[in-house]
């Protein structure tokens, strides 16, 4: 829908991304009576998963980039079967705008009837020096005989972009459109095609164009809610821009709400608490303000109540199920723990990433040690980093051991933390990547 807008986390989202997306655009909706859908920029991670599931609600929509697709310029207008006699085309193209489009029996294009071909089909037929034929005649015979077959067709979730230099080179007004099977599912114009449609969108929970939706310079967007430090990109125009000194992203929201006078459905202010407490460790993160800690409050308040998924829980009792459900190393492929709750970050001439993983005891570290090595430096190698750490917190004791990729800059080896024998160095007190990870590598790479 033209006017219809999406809040957006950013990629590889976390709980607060996930809760903050789902309770923005259900405040937006309340309030506002905006057209504003959830959305999420990645795969669910295990503990958001778990929440969701518990709370009986749907994933946010999957909406991976930005960028304009046929399926967003594209009309679905009647057809007609190649036998259908041209006088029903000449019908049908006069409600259309002038064409008529001709699909085959198993539902894929044949070829499309407008003025282009109707022209070259009297041509053919009547020839230099037209005859004794009739128009009746001519509008009895098939729509297969004056339709072009040779029109294009793009997929419907194809980027517009991606097909540019090609449509600016053929001759046709109007292409066709057709699902993964090759099965019409529409008609799009040149001019719109060219012309498409900017998706909307609102941020939430991050800033930083590295860590957003890919082609985002391709949409327009209209504003940022979020609780991390400044890396917004460029706007064609002024929009609302809101970047406070809480935990989570999930405060902002039931915040916002509250200002409102309003409430939150149960299950979905039980979303947000998760987010807030995820991300605040259940209010013991160095990121915790009085502010986050009020919101907590008011959440359960909505979300405990009778009838309820929640009924019977305590902030510590929920916050330590949604802990548990993301936490460990068990069971999960290196790979996946060392991008699933990652971050991109730029700072002294270096690309970099800082990836996270909870654990409720550091012994698990030990076994998987070599594995999450080897998967960090592949990592790195991949996404073309000049290095990168995964940070392993332990969220029962409140600390965490730091793994480095190899041949890390030396500016590197003055980090406040001291080496182990087994190369990992003991962050000890350290939980927050935002607060007191982040600081201290951002203040050696840019001196």
């Amino acid at each position: 829908m033209p006017d219809q807008i999406y809040v957006i986390g950013h990629v590889n989202p976390d709980t607060d991304s996930i809760a903050s997306a789902m309770g923005y655009a259900w405040l937006l909706r309340e309030r506002d009576a905006a057209n504003t859908i959830a959305a999420r920029a990645g795969a669910l991670n295990p503990q958001t998963a778990f929440v969701l599931k518990t709370l009986g609600l749907e994933a946010p929509v999957l909406l991976t980039d930005a960028s304009p697709r046929f399926e967003s310029v594209m009309r679905r207008y009647d057809t007609l079967h190649p036998e259908a006699q041209l006088g029903a085309a000449w019908t049908l193209a006069s409600k259309t705008g002038g064409i008529a489009p001709v699909v085959g029996e198993d539902g894929k294009p044949y070829g499309i009837i407008n003025g282009m071909s109707l022209f070259q089909y009297f041509t053919d037929m009547l020839g230099p020096r037209p005859g004794d034929t009739t128009v009746r005649e001519m509008m009895s015979a098939q729509c297969k005989d004056a339709a072009d077959t040779t029109v294009a067709k793009y997929a419907a979730g194809a980027h517009i972009r991606d097909f540019l230099n090609k449509i600016l080179r053929d001759e046709h007004n109007d292409y066709w459109v057709v699902d993964e099977h090759g099965v019409y599912v529409g008609v799009a114009s040149q001019r719109e095609v060219l012309n498409p449609p900017r998706l909307q969108i609102i941020l939430v929970d991050h800033n930083e164009p590295r860590q957003a939706i890919a082609a985002l310079e391709e949409a327009e967007l209209l504003e940022i809610l979020d609780h991390h430090r400044l890396g917004n990109p460029y706007t064609h125009q002024p929009i609302r821009f809101t970047v406070d000194i809480v935990g989570s992203t999930s405060t902002l929201v039931s915040e916002l709400t509250s200002e409102a006078g309003l409430s939150m459905p149960p299950a979905l202010a039980g979303m947000l608490l998760a987010g807030l407490l995820a991300d605040t460790l259940i209010l013991t993160s160095p990121t915790t303000t009085s502010r986050d800690k009020t919101a907590a409050e008011r959440l359960s308040r909505w979300a405990f109540v009778g009838g309820s998924p929640l009924k019977g829980n305590t902030i510590e009792s929920y916050g330590k199920s949604v802990l548990s459900a993301g936490a460990g190393l068990l069971n999960r492929d290196p790979k996946d723990v060392v991008s699933t709750d990652i971050k991109p970050f730029e700072s002294g001439g270096y690309k970099f990433a800082v990836a996270q993983v909870e654990v409720t005891d550091l012994m698990q570290l030990t076994d998987h040690l070599t594995l999450l090595e080897d998967a960090l430096n592949d990592l790195r190698d991949k996404r073309g980093l000049d290095f990168a750490m995964l940070l392993v917190t332990d969220v029962v004791r409140g600390t965490s051991r730091l793994i480095l990729t190899s041949n890390q800059p030396s500016v590197l080896d003055d980090l406040p933390y001291p080496p182990l024998p087994d190369g990992t160095r003991d962050a000890r007190g350290v939980v927050s990547r935002k607060k007191q990870l982040l600081p201290a590598v951002l203040g050696l790479l840019e001196k």
